[in-house]
């Protein structure tokens, strides 16, 4: 059941990048999930840099997080290094452009790490 449920979790939080990051909240501010907090303290010029910045590494994240996702589906040891840098990159995306709304992504990132690291669950290894 668990080796089953693995890849629909990793294609799922991959897809679901794209529209949180392509989604216009109507403001400049923070509440712009391509504000960056990090980039704004630094001098990064205009929302427009650190929007396709945002955008880039957010795409970075959902095509990692599908492959995967389909390694994981076909069995392929591949998985786990996919999926490892895929929720390297999601973590860096969620903290330079930090909301809280992005909490629970933050949370799967770091359950990724975590579950590849521990080699879970045993039966995709």
């Amino acid at each position: 059941m668990i080796t089953a449920l693995v890849p629909v979790v990793l294609f799922v939080h991959g897809f679901v990048h794209l529209p949180v990051w392509l989604a216009r909240t109507g403001g400049d501010g923070p509440s712009d999930p391509r504000h960056s907090w990090a980039l704004a303290a630094v001098g990064v010029p205009g929302p427009r840099v650190a929007g396709a910045a945002a955008i880039g590494l957010a795409s970075v994240t959902s095509v990692l997080y599908v492959i995967a996702g389909a390694s994981a589906a076909v069995r392929s040891d591949a998985w786990a290094a996919a999926a490892l840098l895929a929720a390297c990159v999601g973590l860096l995306l969620k903290t330079l452009w930090f909301n809280p709304r992005l909490s629970l992504g933050l949370l799967l990132d770091a359950g990724v790490i975590v579950a590849v690291l521990a080699g879970w669950p045993a039966s995709l290894y």
